[in-house]
């Protein structure tokens, strides 16, 4: 693989209207909304419902597979990466997946968002006496707020292996359409709902102006679920009570992931934001592979391997690229989104369930000088028009503080040190890759590249920084 200038009649992008792969994605719609939560399609079942089958490829006498991955309470891992799970599924290089996303904010209404969908239903039942999905995040599996710790939030799908990945590898995901999930619950049925909490982790906490001060707010979002219309609408709002989870644990804040709402215990406001439309654009918040650094680390803090970076730009079209660090890569994805604003300001987007289409490209080692992924150590973005180089307070932050030093990281996180990293590595992307001078990568960061703020609110803050391809020699 060489770099390469999109410009008219360019296929570059051409998966996105290969008609064999619409078509294969139009029939995961029709299975989707047919059987809500992930009941096998046609093919091979696998494990918890993974499916297999053939996809013709454009190349001559080479054929390339697809697999369906539900989402349900055998194919999740409640909040965390691990190097040493056994994998959900194993492919090839040049492999697609269309694989199901659930919010880890569906039971903020469990009306629209968990009731009469099968998969969500496995994945967050718990009652007195049993919890489907026991760990939530990397802490103790003693931790009194419950299992896990809540240190790490995100249902994240997989992980999935790729055969022949190896440290030193670079591991290309295409993200070649999205889709909401709809609600399994009749009464809302053709409708797909988000949870949008402003959060006790938002950057917005301690600076709020009206009383009550302290509060964690949640708006509950309706999206259309055929996706024809582009635009959200909140629905209701309402103030975070202190909440007693099914095992009798109380939570006066938001600190523990899937912890149902009682209705009777909250007062809905439906007088919220009348007629303002947010425009819908999907897109996975956590996506990414599994670091060396440590056996369990929490999905809430993004790195050098992706994870939960939160940029908005990765939907439909786009491609990611992460340095593999592990044997066979590790790939999952999460915490999926209906729409959010840069910085991510209030600790959460438009929570919603998605499901993608997705291919992977395995680029080996020996062959990344000369390229755009040459020295790749963060995540990298490309859209048809733009690079989207990652920046964050730690660089690798388990590197830096180790998986027990969490706390330290959050108090030295800033915008400074973020801004640092991202100017890093635009000017390395430059030099190293574009062959130019320090004084020629330096002028043109400043007067072509557009800085932006990621997000200020997963304990690592991000900042990143937009290359239009354009400027690049023709």
């Amino acid at each position: 693989m060489r770099d390469h200038i999109c410009s008219t009649g360019c296929n570059h992008f051409s998966h996105l209207n290969d008609p064999d792969l619409q078509g294969e994605f139009k029939e995961a719609r029709q299975s989707l909304r047919a059987a809500i939560g992930g009941q096998p399609t046609a093919g091979v079942a696998g494990l918890a419902g993974v499916t297999e089958r053939a996809l013709p490829s454009k190349k001559a006498g080479e054929q390339v597979s697809h697999y369906y991955v539900p989402a349900n309470n055998k194919t999740i891992h409640w909040g965390y990466f691990s190097k040493t799970m056994e994998p959900l599924l194993k492919l090839e290089s040049g492999d697609y997946a269309t694989i199901e996303t659930i919010t880890h904010h569906s039971n903020d209404d469990i009306e629209r968002m968990v009731k009469g969908d099968a998969g969500a239903e496995s994945i967050f039942q718990w009652d007195a006496n049993s919890k489907a999905v026991d760990r939530r995040g990397a802490g103790a599996m003693d931790d009194p707020l419950g299992a896990g710790g809540g240190l790490g939030v995100h249902v994240c799908t997989g992980p999935i292996y790729v055969n022949g990945a190896e440290p030193g590898d670079v591991l290309e995901v295409r993200i070649v359409d999205t889709m909401q999930r709809p609600s399994g619950n009749p009464d809302y049925r053709g409708k797909t709902f988000g949870s949008n909490v402003a959060s006790n982790w938002g950057f917005h906490y301690n600076n709020l102006i009206t009383e009550p001060k302290g509060r964690e707010v949640i708006t509950i979002y309706e999206v259309d679920a055929s996706g024809e219309q582009t635009w959200a609408k909140a629905v209701y709002n309402y103030r975070w009570t202190p909440q007693t989870d099914p095992f009798g644990v109380v939570h006066p804040i938001i600190d523990y992931p899937g912890v149902p709402v009682d209705k009777s215990s909250i007062k809905p406001n439906y007088d919220v934001l009348k007629g303002y439309e947010i425009p819908v654009r999907p897109h996975f918040g956590m996506i990414g592979v599994a670091p060396v650094e440590a056996d369990m680390v929490s999905s809430i803090i993004p790195s050098y391997s992706g994870g939960n970076f939160d940029n908005w730009r990765m939907g439909k079209g786009a491609t990611a690229f992460f340095p593999v660090v592990v044997p066979g890569a590790m790939f999952s994805v999460g915490d999926p989104h209906a729409s959010q604003g840069d910085a991510e300001l209030c600790g959460t987007a438009i929570e919603c369930s998605l499901t993608g289409l997705f291919q992977f490209i395995l680029h080996k080692k020996a062959d990344l000088p000369g390229t755009k992924l040459y020295g790749l150590d963060y995540p990298l973005l490309e859209t048809e028009s733009e690079l989207v180089v990652h920046g964050f307070s730690s660089p690798n932050y388990l590197k830096e503080f180790g998986v027990d030093g969490t706390s330290e990281l959050f108090k030295k996180s800033s915008l400074d040190s973020a801004m640092t990293d991202a100017f890093n590595k635009t000017r390395r992307f430059f030099m190293d890759t574009r062959n130019l001078t320090e004084d020629e990568a330096i002028s043109l960061i400043s007067v072509s590249v557009d800085f932006g703020i990621t997000q200020v609110v997963d304990g690592n803050w991000g900042v990143h920084a937009i290359i239009k391809k354009a400027v690049f020699p023709k």
